[in-house]
């Protein structure tokens, strides 16, 4: 029961602290809906919320560690610029994969 208390809280503390979370919220507000819309099989579509979703995910991981890094210290260390380099390297990977699947199977199926 706490578990689902806790998570609404970190879906809010994101929302309210992070503005790339919600820019990619607002992406998975539109895609998410229009994957049900598109001409595609089951699978397909499950790929493409499954894609969107991994966004999402990746991106809390993401302000997880900033926000321990940030805890630990302001002070400037290698490791803690590392850490957030890492997490926002990750972030930007599965953006490149989400961007990946929607042209393979929404935008290429429909051009010329």
């Amino acid at each position: 029961m706490l578990a689902g208390v806790y998570a609404v809280a970190g879906f809010r503390a994101a929302l309210r602290h992070e503005a790339a979370f919600r820019q990619e919220a607002l992406l998975a507000l539109v895609f998410v809906p229009l994957a049900f819309f598109l001409d595609v099989s089951a699978l397909e579509r499950v790929l493409l919320v499954a894609v969107t979703a991994l966004v999402l995910i990746v991106e809390l991981l993401n302000s997880a560690i900033e926000a321990v890094v940030d805890r630990v210290g302001p002070e400037l260390h290698e490791l803690s610029g590392r850490a957030k380099d890492m997490g926002s390297a990750a972030v930007l990977v599965t953006l490149v994969l989400w961007l990946f699947t929607w042209v393979t199977l929404v935008v290429l199926p429909i051009a010329p």
